[in-house]
């Protein structure tokens, strides 16, 4: 957990679960390459099967692939979990009588 104070108000930040590294994957790039290609990835299939299996959520698996520190690409699993919509408390129905007619 990493906190934050500001001059007007506390922030708490909870960081999200460490990285979790792509098994299996390596991202390259193709320094000589013309200017539309970005780089290579590799796959080694019997580590990237397994990783896939053990990451997969309703059949898909979300990859990105980032720049370390030191500039070298690197594969990590997407973790992000969009948070649910508050859904509207439930109303009562509107009566007809309830409604008052503009004419």
């Amino acid at each position: 957990m990493l906190l934050q104070l500001s001059t007007q108000h506390l922030i708490i930040i909870i960081m999200s679960q460490d990285k979790i590294f792509a098994d299996g994957f390596l991202f390259k790039r193709r320094e000589n390459a013309p200017d539309f290609v970005i780089g290579n990835i590799s796959v080694k299939v019997d580590e990237a099967v397994s990783f896939l299996n053990n990451n997969q959520k309703n059949g898909w698996v979300n990859l990105n692939v980032l720049n370390s520190k030191g500039g070298k690409p690197y594969i990590e699993l997407d973790t992000f979990v969009p948070k649910k919509k508050d859904t509207a408390p439930n109303q009562a129905p509107v009566k007809e009588s309830d409604v008052s007619l503009p004419f």
